[in-house]
Protein backbone atom coordinates (compact mmCIF):
# COMPACT_ATOMS: atom_id res chain seq x y z
CA UNK A 1 0.00 0.00 0.00
CA UNK A 2 0.99 3.20 -0.70
CA UNK A 3 1.92 6.49 1.42
CA UNK A 4 1.09 9.65 1.07
CA UNK A 5 3.88 12.22 2.11
CA UNK A 6 3.95 15.92 2.15
CA UNK A 7 7.12 17.26 0.70
CA UNK A 8 8.26 21.04 0.77
CA UNK A 9 9.99 22.86 -2.43
CA UNK A 10 11.11 26.52 -3.29
CA UNK A 11 8.28 28.63 -5.48
CA UNK A 12 10.52 28.54 -7.81
CA UNK A 13 10.57 24.69 -8.19
CA UNK A 14 6.87 24.13 -7.56
CA UNK A 15 5.78 26.54 -10.56
CA UNK A 16 8.38 24.33 -12.98
CA UNK A 17 6.42 21.16 -11.45
CA UNK A 18 3.01 22.56 -12.66
CA UNK A 19 4.33 23.40 -15.91
CA UNK A 20 5.99 19.66 -16.27
CA UNK A 21 3.54 17.73 -14.81
CA UNK A 22 2.25 16.33 -17.60
CA UNK A 23 5.45 15.09 -18.87
CA UNK A 24 6.71 13.81 -15.59
CA UNK A 25 5.63 10.91 -12.84
CA UNK A 26 6.90 13.04 -9.72
CA UNK A 27 6.16 10.31 -7.27
CA UNK A 28 7.78 7.74 -9.35
CA UNK A 29 10.82 10.04 -9.92
CA UNK A 30 10.96 10.60 -6.13
CA UNK A 31 10.50 6.92 -4.98
CA UNK A 32 13.71 6.30 -7.98
CA UNK A 33 15.66 8.87 -6.35
CA UNK A 34 14.86 8.39 -2.20
CA UNK A 35 15.17 4.49 -2.53
CA UNK A 36 18.87 5.35 -4.53
CA UNK A 37 19.98 7.88 -2.01
CA UNK A 38 18.85 5.10 1.06
CA UNK A 39 20.65 2.26 -0.79
CA UNK A 40 23.86 4.40 -0.87
CA UNK A 41 23.57 5.19 3.08
CA UNK A 42 22.99 1.85 3.69
CA UNK A 43 25.91 0.49 1.89
CA UNK A 44 27.75 2.82 3.21
CA UNK A 45 27.11 2.21 6.69
CA UNK A 46 27.05 -1.67 6.08
CA UNK A 47 30.64 -0.86 4.93
CA UNK A 48 31.43 0.12 8.37
CA UNK A 49 29.51 -1.91 10.44
CA UNK A 50 31.55 -4.67 12.97
CA UNK A 51 31.03 -7.74 10.73
CA UNK A 52 32.77 -6.86 7.77
CA UNK A 53 34.38 -9.40 5.34
CA UNK A 54 37.77 -8.10 4.45
CA UNK A 55 37.59 -10.08 1.20
CA UNK A 56 34.17 -8.57 0.04
CA UNK A 57 36.06 -5.21 0.33
CA UNK A 58 38.58 -5.88 -1.34
CA UNK A 59 36.12 -7.54 -3.89
CA UNK A 60 34.15 -4.43 -3.94
CA UNK A 61 37.53 -2.17 -4.54
CA UNK A 62 38.95 -3.99 -7.13
CA UNK A 63 35.50 -3.34 -9.00
CA UNK A 64 35.92 0.58 -8.13
CA UNK A 65 38.99 0.30 -9.52
CA UNK A 66 38.76 -1.28 -12.87
CA UNK A 67 35.35 1.09 -13.30
CA UNK A 68 37.51 4.21 -12.84
CA UNK A 69 40.51 2.76 -14.86
CA UNK A 70 38.01 2.22 -17.69
CA UNK A 71 36.81 5.48 -17.17
CA UNK A 72 39.99 7.05 -17.54
CA UNK A 73 40.63 4.54 -21.00
CA UNK A 74 37.57 6.05 -22.46
CA UNK A 75 38.22 9.43 -21.89
CA UNK A 76 41.98 8.98 -23.37
CA UNK A 77 40.47 6.96 -26.73
CA UNK A 78 38.26 10.06 -26.64
CA UNK A 79 40.77 12.80 -26.62
CA UNK A 80 43.05 10.56 -28.84
CA UNK A 81 40.17 10.22 -31.42
CA UNK A 82 39.71 14.35 -31.19
CA UNK A 83 43.53 14.48 -31.68
CA UNK A 84 43.92 12.38 -34.42
CA UNK A 85 41.07 14.27 -36.70
CA UNK A 86 42.52 17.54 -36.25
CA UNK A 87 46.09 17.08 -36.38
CA UNK A 88 48.69 17.33 -39.45
CA UNK A 89 49.82 14.21 -41.54
CA UNK A 90 52.91 14.66 -40.29
CA UNK A 91 52.60 14.48 -36.78
CA UNK A 92 50.25 12.00 -36.72
CA UNK A 93 52.93 9.84 -38.50
CA UNK A 94 54.87 10.70 -35.81
CA UNK A 95 52.67 9.20 -32.84
CA UNK A 96 52.15 6.13 -34.99
CA UNK A 97 55.57 5.34 -35.34
CA UNK A 98 56.33 6.64 -31.50
CA UNK A 99 57.91 3.31 -29.81
CA UNK A 100 57.69 4.10 -25.78
CA UNK A 101 54.18 4.18 -25.04
CA UNK A 102 54.06 5.94 -21.82
CA UNK A 103 56.71 8.05 -22.68
CA UNK A 104 54.69 10.28 -25.02
CA UNK A 105 53.78 12.87 -22.46
CA UNK A 106 57.45 13.65 -21.62
CA UNK A 107 58.13 13.86 -25.20
CA UNK A 108 59.34 17.63 -26.56
CA UNK A 109 56.77 17.70 -29.54
CA UNK A 110 53.90 16.30 -27.28
CA UNK A 111 54.49 18.00 -23.82
CA UNK A 112 52.45 20.77 -24.32
CA UNK A 113 49.37 19.08 -25.89
CA UNK A 114 49.74 16.36 -22.90
CA UNK A 115 49.74 18.90 -20.21
CA UNK A 116 46.86 20.87 -21.80
CA UNK A 117 44.84 17.50 -21.91
CA UNK A 118 45.79 16.72 -18.15
CA UNK A 119 44.56 19.68 -16.92
CA UNK A 120 40.98 19.87 -18.91
CA UNK A 121 40.35 16.11 -18.00
CA UNK A 122 41.60 16.18 -13.99
CA UNK A 123 44.67 13.66 -15.14
CA UNK A 124 46.88 16.07 -13.33
CA UNK A 125 45.44 15.81 -9.85
CA UNK A 126 46.86 11.75 -9.86
CA UNK A 127 49.71 12.09 -12.17
CA UNK A 128 51.86 11.27 -8.82
CA UNK A 129 49.96 8.94 -7.13
CA UNK A 130 52.25 5.68 -8.13
CA UNK A 131 49.82 3.20 -7.29
CA UNK A 132 47.07 4.24 -9.66
CA UNK A 133 47.28 3.46 -13.17
CA UNK A 134 44.93 5.40 -14.37
CA UNK A 135 47.15 7.70 -16.41
CA UNK A 136 48.55 4.14 -17.95
CA UNK A 137 44.90 3.43 -19.01
CA UNK A 138 44.06 7.17 -20.11
CA UNK A 139 47.26 6.60 -22.73
CA UNK A 140 46.75 3.77 -23.77
CA UNK A 141 43.40 4.78 -24.63
CA UNK A 142 44.69 7.63 -26.23
CA UNK A 143 46.71 5.45 -28.81
CA UNK A 144 43.29 3.36 -28.95
CA UNK A 145 41.21 6.51 -30.49
CA UNK A 146 44.64 6.93 -32.50
CA UNK A 147 45.21 3.98 -33.75
CA UNK A 148 41.39 3.34 -34.81
CA UNK A 149 41.18 7.01 -36.31
CA UNK A 150 44.18 5.68 -38.60
CA UNK A 151 42.90 2.40 -39.39
CA UNK A 152 39.78 4.39 -40.87
CA UNK A 153 41.50 7.01 -43.17
CA UNK A 154 45.12 4.80 -44.28
CA UNK A 155 43.74 3.21 -47.12
CA UNK A 156 41.90 6.29 -48.14
CA UNK A 157 44.93 8.44 -48.30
Amino acid sequence: MAQKITLSVPDLLHEKLKEWRASFNFSKMFQEAVTEAIQKKEEFQKRFSDDFDMSEIIKRLKQEKLIWEKKYYKIGKKEGLLWAKTVCYEDLLYVLQFDATYQIISDPKMNQYFEQIYQSTDLVTYSNASSVDHEQMFIEGWFKGVLEFWNQVKEKL
